[in-house]
């Protein structure tokens, strides 16, 4: 049984419909044998900015036959390029290192990182080699990565950030569950609904 960090929601169980939605449809998980919790975020949101530190801990605590992943979602044209940014930095394996300072530069340093040149300077800013950074921005796998991660937030009807997945089945948000850090008691709860087969 894991032993959870965040406190759970009131003293009453999350209710269907109204701290989290059943999908219509279930989703596509990684492994059906793992439990999986996705985080639906925006490198431009605000609310995903403030919400990083929390989740990111969070997950650190997770069981560890839990899976997390972290999706980028674009919800304009002109910011699928923090979708490819996202999955440039899993892919050279700086996600510690780099995910909260594209935050830190986008919602504290205020810097532009809407095109390949200003995402090649921030990577060097940071001790990445600019080319091979922009090389794994513009990879073919970075770019299936992209159409996945914009059809799994479209299967999870995915409205705004940060949202959080739960298995292919359930979805929560700090709009639904009443903030964000209830969204993580949620989040808890429907992890042992998918643990008991609910």
């Amino acid at each position: 049984m894991a032993v959870w960090s965040v406190p759970a929601v009131a003293q009453d169980r999350p209710v269907e419909g109204r701290n989290y939605v059943a999908l219509q449809s279930r989703q596509p998980t990684r492994d059906a044998r793992q439990p999986e919790v996705l985080e639906f975020f925006a490198y431009s949101c605000g609310h995903c900015n403030a919400f990083e530190p929390m989740i990111d801990a969070w997950q650190k605590k997770l069981p560890r036959d839990v899976l997390f992943r972290r999706i980028p979602v674009a919800f304009r044209e002109d910011v699928v390029i923090h979708q490819k940014l996202y999955f440039a930095i899993e892919a050279m394996g700086l996600v510690e290192q780099l995910h909260p300072k594209v935050f830190a530069a986008l919602h504290v340093e205020r810097r532009k990182l809407d095109t390949p040149d200003q995402i090649g300077s921030f990577a060097a800013t940071h001790g990445v080699d600019r080319v091979r950074f922009l090389q794994a921005l513009d990879s073919f796998s970075v770019a299936a990565k992209v159409k996945q991660a914009t059809a799994l937030a479209t299967g999870y009807a995915i409205e705004g950030t940060p949202s959080i997945g739960v298995n292919g089945r359930w979805l929560t948000s700090g709009t639904l569950a009443g903030s964000n850090s209830k969204s993580l008691s949620v989040a808890e709860y429907l992890l042992d609904l998918a643990r008991k087969g609910g």
